[in-house]
C-alpha cells in the first residue's frame, strides 16, 4: 500500500536499554509506595518514560522520580548520543506526585528521535541516576510519508488488573511491535471506582490473580488514591516499554472518577464517603495531568482542558473529544431543547471550527464515547448520546445533529469517528437515507476495546441517525476475563502517495477480525 518505505523500528537494543531502569519498578519495597524523601543515594526512574502529543516539531516527554529530582532530557538522532541536544526540565517533587514533563520544541519533522531521561539531585546536579531510554518519531511535513496509529481503551476494569500469570497487558506488546507513529488512547485509561481483589475464580474453575496495590483495594477519593490508580497500570513491564517507544494521544471518560459521572452530581453509593462528583472529578483530573503528557493539561492542578487538536502532518488532525467534563446529567434523552448537550455549548463551536479550519486530509474524531450505540445509566437514563428512540434527534442527539450538519454543508472531507467504552469491537457505517435525521453525509465510526479489562455483549443501535452494523466481535455474556476472551485494538495506515486510510479491527493474537479503505477528499464515505 505504501509509496514511501515503511519505517523501521527502533533498534532492538535501544527500546531494552530503555525498560532496564523502568524494570526496576517491580524492585522496589512495597509497590506502589510513594517515593522517600530521604536524601541518600540517587534519583531513579523506575516508572519508565512516555511521549504525547507529538506533531512535526515538538513533543512532550514525561518521567517519575523517587525523590526530589530535576529532570534533564537529551535528544539525539541517533541511538549513540554522540551529538546531543540538552532540555532542563522541571523539578519533580511532592506537588506533582514527583512526575513532570519537559516539551520539547524545534525538533526535526518526519525523523526518529531518540532520547534519554536523567534526575538531578536539586541540590547537587553531580549526582546523577540511571538514565533511562526512550525514542519516537515526530509527525511528517511531507504528504508522502505514511502514517501509522494505533487506537483501543478501557484497561485494568471489571476487576481484571494485572495478572502476572498471563504476562500482564499482553496486549500492549503486540501493539509496540506493530510499530505506531503514535497510539490513541479513548479513554478509560484507569478503573478508579473499580477496586481490584487477590484473585478471582473464573466460571471454568481457573483461577485469575491480580497484582495488588493499597490503592486498588478500594474506590479512589483521595489525590493520593487517584494517583496510585495512574500509577498501577506502570507496574507493567508491557506497558512501560511500549510507553519508551510509542507517543500516545490520549484522552479520558467516566472511569477514570467514577462510573457514568456527571457534573454536579451527588452520589449515593455507600462506598464513598465524598459523594460531592465535582470534587472527586478535580483530584482525578489533577492526577491525569500528572501522569499523561498532555498539551492542554498543565500538571500540579492548573487550569487546563482536555478537548485539543494533535496535528500530525498534512495527512492527519485528530481531534480529541471531552464528553464528560461539559455534559448535563444523564436522563432519558427526550428534551426537544438542548444546548448543553455532551459536549457543551463552548467546545461544540470549537469543534465546528476546528474542523472547518483543518487542511489535513483526514480528519480523525476522537470520541469517548460512540454516537448511535444505546449505553445506559441504570433503568431509565442514558449515559451517551443515543437514547434508543429512532426519530427525531432528541436530547444529546441534537448537538451531533449540529456538528453533523455542519460538517455536510461546510463540505469538510476525510472525517471518521474513532472510539472506545463499550468493550467489544465494532464498525457502524452512517447514512442519511436509513435515519431520521437526513442532514448530512455518510461517515464510519469504529469501536475497539478493551485493551485490558472485561467484554461486553454489543449494544442496540438507534436509528436516528442511520447507523448499519457492518463487523461486530463480542462475547455473549457481561464481564467476560482477558482469560476467556481476546482485547481488542484498532490500526489505522494512511498511504502517503495515494492518501487512502485503511481501518483494521484487530484481536490480541494478531488476528485481523475486519478492515476497510476509505477514500481521500470526500465529504461522505
Amino acid at each position: 500500500m505504501s509509496h514511501s518505505p515503511r519505517r523501521t523500528s527502533p533498534d532492538r537494543r535501544t527500546v531494552l536499554r530503555g525498560t532496564v531502569a523502568a524494570s526496576a519498578a517491580l524492585a522496589l519495597p512495597a509497590v506502589g509506595a510513594a517515593p522517600a524523601l530521604a536524601r541518600s543515594g540517587r534519583p531513579r526512574a523506575a516508572w519508565g518514560v512516555q511521549t504525547g502529543d507529538v506533531t512535526t516539531s515538538s513533543g512532550l516527554v514525561w518521567a517519575r522520580s523517587d525523590r526530589p529530582a530535576r529532570m534533564i532530557v537529551e535528544t539525539s538522532a541517533t541511538d549513540s548520543f554522540r551529538r546531543t541536544h540538552r532540555w532542563h526540565g522541571p523539578l519533580l517533587g511532592p506537588g506533582t506526585d514527583f512526575t513532570g514533563t519537559s516539551s520539547l520544541r524545534g525538533l526535526p519533522a518526519g525523523e526518529q528521535i531518540h532520547y534519554r531521561v536523567t534526575l538531578a539531585d536539586p541540590d547537587d546536579p553531580r549526582r546523577t541516576g540511571e538514565p533511562v531510554y526512550g525514542t519516537f518519531r515526530t509527525a511528517p511535513a511531507r504528504r508522502r510519508q505514511d502514517v501509522r496509529f494505533l487506537w483501543s481503551g478501557d484497561i485494568a476494569g471489571q476487576g481484571w488488573g494485572i495478572n502476572p500469570d498471563i504476562g500482564g497487558y499482553r496486549a500492549y506488546e503486540e501493539m509496540r511491535r506493530r510499530n505506531p507513529d503514535f497510539f490513541l488512547c479513548s479513554g478509560d485509561t484507569v478503573y478508579a471506582d473499580g477496586p481490584l481483589v487477590p484473585s478471582v475464580t473464573l466460571p471454568d474453575g481457573r483461577v485469575w490473580r491480580n497484582l495488588m496495590t493499597e490503592e486498588k483495594a478500594k474506590v479512589a477519593e483521595t489525590l493520593a488514591e487517584y494517583r496510585g490508580n495512574f500509577r498501577y497500570n506502570l507496574l507493567d513491564e508491557n506497558v512501560r516499554r511500549f510507553n519508551a517507544q510509542v507517543p500516545t494521544v490520549v484522552q479520558w471518560d467516566d472511569h477514570e472518577v467514577r462510573n457514568n459521572w456527571y457534573p454536579g452530581q451527588i452520589l449515593d453509593d455507600v462506598r464513598y464517603s465524598e459523594k460531592n462528583v465535582d470534587v472527586l472529578a478535580a483530584r482525578a483530573s489533577r492526577a491525569f495531568s500528572e501522569y499523561f503528557p498532555v498539551s492542554t493539561l498543565p500538571s500540579g492542578g492548573r487550569e487546563g482542558r482536555m478537548h485539543r487538536v494533535v496535528r500530525y502532518g498534512p495527512l492527519l488532525d485528530v481531534f480529541v473529544l471531552d464528553m464528560r467534563s461539559y455534559r448535563n446529567a444523564n436522563s432519558p434523552g427526550r428534551q426537544a431543547d438542548d444546548t448543553q448537550g455532551i459536549l457543551g455549548a463552548e467546545q461544540l463551536a470549537w469543534l465546528k471550527r476546528e474542523l472547518s479550519r483543518s487542511r489535513a486530509v483526514w480528519k480523525v474524531i476522537a470520541s469517548d464515547m460512540p454516537l448511535g450505540l444505546v449505553v445506559p445509566d441504570g433503568a431509565a437514563n442514558i449515559e451517551a448520546v443515543a437514547q434508543g428512540d429512532p426519530g427525531v434527534p432528541l436530547g444529546r442527539e441534537l448537538q451531533i445533529a449540529e456538528l453533523l450538519r455542519h460538517i455536510k454543508h461546510r463540505r469538510i472531507t476525510g472525517t471518521l469517528w474513532l472510539t472506545a467504552d463499550v468493550h467489544y469491537t465494532s464498525a457502524q457505517h452512517y447514512a442519511p437515507e436509513r435515519g431520521a435525521f437526513k442532514d448530512f453525509a455518510p461517515f464510519w465510526e469504529f469501536v475497539s476495546g478493551p485493551l485490558a479489562a472485561g467484554g461486553f455483549p454489543a449494544n442496540a443501535l438507534d436509528g436516528t441517525f442511520g447507523p448499519e452494523r457492518v463487523f461486530v466481535r463480542a462475547p455473549e455474556r457481561a464481564n467476560v476475563s482477558p482469560m476467556e476472551s481476546s482485547q481488542y485494538f484498532g490500526e489505522v495506515d494512511i498511504d502517503g502517495g495515494s492518501g487512502e486510510l485503511t481501518v483494521r479491527l484487530r484481536a490480541e493474537g494478531g488476528t485481523v477480525l475486519f478492515s476497510t479503505v476509505l477514500q481521500p477528499g470526500r465529504v461522505g464515505q
